[in-house]
């Protein structure tokens, strides 16, 4: 932890790192959450959405790597036990109970979306306090609203897919 790093901050570092755990927390369940969804999801486009949910669980993954280096530089501890991610969220985890490609897709959109929250307040609050992590927080929520237009990309052309399948009967 370097000393001048951490007092450049100008808010209260120990509130700062709880709120980069819980967003910690929500990226771990979100690669979870990708990552099984891409094991289980069935129906049409199932290869493309595949494609998509492995690309983005690796994402969320390298987000997780950043939270988890800031927390650090910022003298605080990444949570520890998956334990952990269930009472820090704020996206929570939706299990892919339904393996229906719309399914699949709707909730993952949802969290989506939830993220791009998550980021936008964090943003807000580091904007004049604390560049280092700010700058990160927009990193993140650029691919988080990426994640979310790939995914309603996927779903209009499902949608797309459908009705067409339906006039046709």
């Amino acid at each position: 932890m370097g000393s001048r790093g951490i007092s450049i901050v100008g808010m209260d570092v120990n509130e700062l790192v709880t709120i980069l755990n819980k967003a910690l927390s929500d990226e771990w369940l979100a690669h979870y959450q990708y990552w099984v969804g891409s094991k289980v999801v069935a129906g049409p486009m199932k290869d493309a959405v595949i494609a998509e949910l492995v690309q983005h669980a690796a994402e969320e993954m390298g987000h997780a790597e950043l939270l988890s280096t800031r927390i650090i530089q910022l003298g605080g501890t990444p949570v520890l036990t998956p334990e952990q991610w269930f009472k820090s969220t704020t996206c929570g985890y939706d299990a892919p109970e339904d393996p229906f490609v719309q399914a699949v897709l709707q909730q993952n959109i949802k969290g989506e979306q939830c993220a791009i929250g998550v980021y936008d307040q964090l943003m807000k609050l580091t904007k004049d306090a604390d560049p280092v992590t700010y700058n990160m927080a927009l990193q993140i929520l650029e691919q988080e609203v990426e994640h979310e237009q790939d995914l309603q990309d996927l779903l209009d052309d499902l949608k797309i897919m459908l009705s067409r399948c339906h006039m046709s009967e």
